[in-house]
């Protein structure tokens, strides 16, 4: 076992970048994702609801309204539950070369996390606090309580 860093000296062994502890690399493909790429596969998924919320409701994006603004949410979260749960990953993530992948112990997999994983995640997304509260791993709150991770693909 490494003897503890004094504060001040760096990095200790358990943590040394944004998913070491989950076993992941620093970089490249299963490295855990920026915040860069993360915000513009949310805009994707929030403008792709919007515009299905703008079928719905008959309305023009830029109306708004509670109906368009009920739809809309209601939409991204369907869409945000199914998709990531059963493929592991939404619209905006496969466009941005993100995935969202299961976190069980210490390790992570590469298979979807499930729809149940899908539908906690997408549910705190939806309430978007969770989604600015994390650790140093760049896990959410909504990430912690569906035991996932977004990584690159």
């Amino acid at each position: 076992m490494a003897p503890s860093a004094q504060p001040g000296t760096g990095p200790t062994e358990e943590f040394r970048f944004p998913g070491n502890r989950l076993g992941l690399p620093e970089d490249g493909p299963g490295a855990v994702a920026g915040w860069g790429r993360r915000v513009l596969a949310l805009f994707v998924d929030w403008l792709i609801a919007g515009l299905v919320a703008s079928a719905i409701t008959s309305k023009p994006m830029w109306a708004g309204g509670n109906d368009y603004t009920t739809s809309q949410l209601i939409t991204f979260f369907a869409m945000t539950a199914i998709l990531t749960g059963l493929l592991g990953y939404t619209i905006g993530h496969r466009i941005c070369g993100l995935r969202v992948a299961p976190v069980r112990g210490n390790t992570t997999h590469t298979a979807p996390p499930g729809l149940v994983a899908g539908l906690i995640r997408a549910l705190l997304l939806s309430l978007l606090i969770p989604a600015v509260v994390y650790d140093r791993d760049r896990r959410g709150l909504h990430d912690r309580a569906a035991s996932t991770v977004v990584v690159r693909r």
